[in-house]
C-alpha cells in the first residue's frame, strides 16, 4: 500500500528524515539506551541504566522497520542491525533480555511485577521483531524475541518462578497476538490469554517495605505512607482491582489501560470470546462518555498520569498523554474489527488527529509528553525526556498509517480512513486495486478508482464520519443509494476495471459544548471541521487568548493561511480588557469586536510563546 496524499505523506516523510535519525542520536548518546545494551555499566557508574530503555530502542525500531517496509535506505537499515546486534549480546543464554534487571539488580529477574516494566519492554521487543521481519524478512530479531518469550511462557506458567503472575505495566499482551500471528504459533496466545485471566485474579505480592528501602515504587510512600491505601490505589493504578471482564469504568495509568484492551479486544476477536468483548463495550462506553478530551486526548490527572473522576476534564492542568492517544487509535482499531462499527473509528480519527498529532513538532524534532488543551504560555515541546516514551512511540505510529486505513475481509473491503494513496487486496482469487484521491482533511471529496483484471463481486464498506452533515455518493458519476449499517454505506456489486467512486462528505465548522459536568468547558464553545478541532493563539489573535469570547450565533468563515499551509477558522467575537487597578473591580471589562483566528489544535506551539486555549469563551449575540 502507498500514501501519497498532501496532508500525511510529508510528515511520514518528516518522521523519516527528521524524527527517526533526532532519536537515534539520542539512543547512542554516551551513557544511554544503546551503550547500556553493552552490559558494562557497573554500580557507582553514572549512567545507571532505567527500568525501560529497552522499550525505547524497540520502538524506535520498529518505527525504522515500517520505514525500510516502504522505502529502502542502506543506513537505516544498518543501524537497525546494529541495534539487533546490541540486543542480541545482551540477551542471556536462557533467552532472558532486560539490561536492568542483568547489571542494576541482577538476580532479581520476574521479581518486581508491580512497577519494574520487565514484560513492558519484552513486548515493545516482540512488536520490533514482528515489525522488523515483517519489512526485511530477516528473523534475527524474531529469534531473539522468541526465545525470549519462551522463557517468560516457561516462567508464567505451570512451576515457573512466576506462575499466576502478570505484568505492572500491560504491553506483553498485544504484542504476543501479533507473535502468535507472525510465527503461527498459538503458544503465545495462550500466555496472553493467561496474563489477561490471571489480572485482578491472582493478587499481585505488594511489598512497601521493599519499596521504601528504595524499591521502584518508593516514590509514593509520601502519598501514601500506609500499606492498604497504597495497595488500593496502586491496584486501580494497573487495572489489577478486579478480574478484566468484572470491570466496568476505565481507571487508573491511561497507557496501561488502553495497551490492555487492545490485547483484550485482540483476544476476544480471535477466540470469539462473549464476556471479553461485553468488558470492552462496557469500558468504551465508559471512556467516550464521561473521560475523553474534545481533542481524543484520554487520561486527565498528572498524578497517576491517567483517568480521574468522570467529566474530570481540565485543561490547563490536564495530562493527556501522548502515548496515551496513540494507545486510543490502537484500542479503537481493534473494537472496529471485533464489532464492525464505525463509531470506533470515529474516536480513533479524533484521537489521531488532534491528541496523537499534537505530540510532535512541525519539523518532527520536539515533543510533547502532555497535551493540554489550554496554556499561559508556559508549555513547549522538548527536544527528548528522561522518560522518553512518547517520541518514538510517535513516529511508530505515523510510519504505520496503512494499517488504519482499510480493513479487509471475506466480504471485500473496509474504508475507515480518507488518505489518498492505493491500496490492493485479494477477493475470491482475483487481486483488486484501489486508488483513492482526496485532499482531505481540508476537503470532503473522496474518489477511488477500481483496477481488477476481470469484473469481481465484493463489498465495498465506506465510512460516514459523525461529524458529516451531509454526503452525496456516486458511481461513474450515476447517484446511488447505498444501504447503511454501523456507520458504513455499503456497495455491494460486482467490480469492473476503471469503476468511479465518488464519496462527497460536507465538511462545514461547526461549534461543539461539553456536558455542564466538565466544569473546564462550562460557558465556552469549541470549534471543529471535520476530524480537526481547532484552537486559538495569541500569535494570531489581537490580545491573550483568555481575553476573547466568540458570538454565538455569528458565521464562521474559512480561510486558508499562507504563511502555516493550514486552514484557520474565523469567527467575529470580542476582547474584554481588565478596567481596574487591582485584582478585582467594580468597572466592567472594556470590550471592542474583534475577529478570533483559530488553528487546528495539532499545529500549536510552532510558532513560539503565547497563551493558547481549545474552548473559547462565549459571547451571546446581542451582548
Amino acid at each position: 500500500m502507498s500514501i501519497t496524499d498532501g496532508f500525511w505523506a510529508p510528515r511520514r516523510e518528516i518522521v523519516r528524515t527528521r524524527s527517526i535519525p533526532q532519536q537515534e542520536r539520542q539512543l547512542r548518546a554516551k551513557g544511554q539506551q544503546f551503550d547500556a545494551l553493552r552490559l558494562q555499566w557497573q554500580p557507582g557508574d553514572e549512567h545507571e541504566p532505567h527500568i525501560f530503555w529497552e522499550s525505547d530502542v524497540a520502538k524506535w525500531i520498529e518505527a525504522a522497520s515500517y520505514v525500510l517496509a516502504r522505502e529502502y535506505d542502506t543506513e537505516l537499515d544498518a543501524s537497525v542491525d546494529e541495534a539487533i546486534e546490541l540486543l542480541a549480546g545482551a540477551q542471556q543464554e536462557d533467552g532472558y533480555l532486560n539490561v536492568y534487571f542483568t547489571v542494576v539488580r541482577p538476580g532479581q529477574r520476574f521479581t518486581d511485577l508491580q512497577d519494574a516494566h520487565e514484560l513492558y519492554c519484552a513486548g515493545h521487543l516482540i512488536e520490533a521483531g514482528v515489525a522488523h521481519y515483517d519489512a526485511t524478512g530477516k528473523t534475527d530479531l524474531l529469534d531473539i524475541v522468541r526465545k525470549y518469550a519462551d522463557l517468560i511462557d516457561r516462567e508464567f506458567g505451570p512451576g515457573g518462578v512466576a506462575e499466576g503472575g502478570y505484568d505492572g505495566h500491560q504491553e506483553i499482551e498485544l504484542a504476543l497476538v501479533k507473535l502468535a500471528k507472525a510465527t503461527g504459533d498459538e503458544k503465545y496466545l495462550r500466555l496472553a490469554e493467561r496474563l489477561i485471566d490471571n489480572r485482578g485474579a491472582v493478587p499481585h505480592y505488594f511489598d512497601l517495605e521493599r519499596d521504601r528501602r528504595g524499591g521502584v515504587e518508593g516514590y509514593w510512600d509520601h502519598v501514601f505512607p500506609d500499606r492498604p491505601s497504597k495497595e488500593r490505589w496502586y491496584k486501580e493504578y494497573n487495572q489489577s482491582h478486579l478480574p478484566v471482564r468484572e470491570q466496568t469504568e476505565v481507571v487508573g495509568h491511561a497507557v496501561r489501560a488502553m495497551y490492555m484492551y487492545t490485547a483484550m479486544a485482540d483476544l476476544a476477536l480471535h477466540n470469539g470470546d462473549a464476556s471479553l468483548r461485553a468488558a470492552c463495550e462496557r469500558l468504551w462506553d465508559d471512556l467516550v462518555s464521561t473521560k475523553l478530551y474534545v481533542t481524543g486526548g484520554i487520561g486527565a490527572l498528572h498524578s497517576n498520569e491517567g483517568f480521574g473522576p468522570a467529566y474530570f476534564l481540565p485543561d490547563a492542568d490536564g495530562y493527556a498523554e501522548t502515548c496515551a492517544a496513540i494507545g486510543l487509535v490502537f484500542w479503537a482499531q481493534r473494537m472496529a474489527l471485533l464489532t464492525g462499527d464505525a463509531k470506533y473509528v470515529d474516536v480513533l480519527e479524533r484521537a489521531l488527529y488532534n491528541g496523537a498529532l499534537s505530540g510532535a513538532s512541525e519539523d518532527g524534532t520536539c515533543y510533547f509528553y502532555g497535551n493540554p488543551l489550554a496554556s499561559e504560555g508556559d508549555v513547549t515541546r522538548s527536544e527528548w525526556f528522561g522518560v522518553a516514551c512518547c517520541p518514538p512511540n510517535f513516529a511508530r505510529l505515523v510510519s504505520s498509517l496503512e494499517h488504519y486505513i482499510y480493513a479487509v475481509d471475506d466480504l471485500g473491503l473496509t474504508v475507515n480512513l480518507y488518505v489518498a494513496g492505493q491500496a490492493r487486496f485479494k477477493h475470491a482469487g482475483s487481486t483488486v486495486t484501489l486508488t483513492q484521491s482526496t485532499d482531505y482533511p481540508r476537503g470532503g471529496d473522496i474518489d477511488f478508482t477500481v483496477n481488477v483484471a476481470e469484473t469481481t463481486r465484493f463489498e465495498l464498506r465506506l465510512r460516514v464520519p459523525e461529524w458529516a452533515s451531509n454526503v452525496d455518493l456516486r458511481v461513474n458519476g450515476d447517484v446511488v443509494s447505498a444501504a447503511s449499517e454501523n456507520g458504513y454505506l455499503l456497495l455491494d456489486r460486482a467490480w469492473s476495471m476503471g469503476d468511479q467512486i465518488s464519496l462527497a462528505l460536507q465538511m462545514r465548522p461547526v461549534r461543539l459544548w461539553a456536558d455542564q459536568r466538565v466544569a473546564a468547558a462550562r460557558g465556552r464553545v469549541a470549534l471543529q471541521r471535520g476530524p480537526i478541532v481547532h484552537c486559538a493563539e495569541e500569535v494570531d489573535n489581537s490580545a491573550p487568548v483568555r481575553s476573547l469570547a466568540i458570538t454565538r450565533e455569528a458565521e464562521i468563515r474559512v480561510e486558508y493561511d499562507n504563511a502555516t499551509g493550514l486552514d484557520q477558522l474565523v469567527v467575529p467575537g470580542v476582547v474584554e480588557t481588565f478596567a481596574g487597578a487591582h485584582l478585582y473591580s467594580s468597572i466592567p471589562p472594556r470590550v471592542r469586536p474583534a475577529e478570533v483566528r483559530t488553528v487546528p489544535y495539532f499545529s500549536w506551539a510552532n510558532r513560539g510563546r503565547g497563551t493558547m486555549a481549545v474552548w473559547l469563551r462565549e459571547s451571546l449575540a446581542g451582548d
